[in-house]
């Protein structure tokens, strides 16, 4: 992958954590299978939607790591293949997959469902808690 030429400026020291996001979501936004949606179902939350059909619950592995969501599917050799079967036409895909999201500081994966050959992953962004600090006055003298 090309490097940003944005952030390789000398006077821009210290950005190489928004370098580093900005790559993983190029890499991420490159990926285009399984096809998923990203719905907004407010008050800080997002619902992805991956259509994963023909996954059961544990072949399917959702990881979070450095504020990166990973949705993994892993099959056995013999069902991706198809084991003993003759296709006329195979249209349904069998390969496994990894699909990575970059997540904001602060968000957070609250659940992970399988229906109906959807896997849903609710992200959620908590309302930080609004904190008052006192600075105490001193005096000079």
């Amino acid at each position: 992958m090309t490097r940003t030429i944005l952030f390789d400026s000398p006077f821009l020291l210290g950005f190489e954590h928004t370098r580093s996001l900005i790559e993983r979501a190029a890499k991420a936004a490159s990926e285009s299978y399984p096809p998923y949606n990203v719905e907004d179902v407010g008050e800080n939350r997002v619902r992805i939607t991956l259509a994963v059909a023909g996954f059961a619950p544990d072949q399917l592995h959702v990881t979070i790591e450095d504020n990166q969501l990973t949705v993994a599917g892993r099959r056995e050799p013999e069902a991706a293949n198809g084991g003993d079967k003759a296709y006329l036409h195979r249209g349904i895909a069998a390969r496994g997959f990894l699909r990575t999201f970059v997540l904001a500081d602060g968000m957070d994966v609250e659940s992970a469902t399988l229906e109906h050959g959807l896997l849903h992953v609710d992200v959620v962004r908590p309302e930080p808690e609004k904190q008052v600090r006192r600075i105490a006055i001193r005096t000079a003298g």
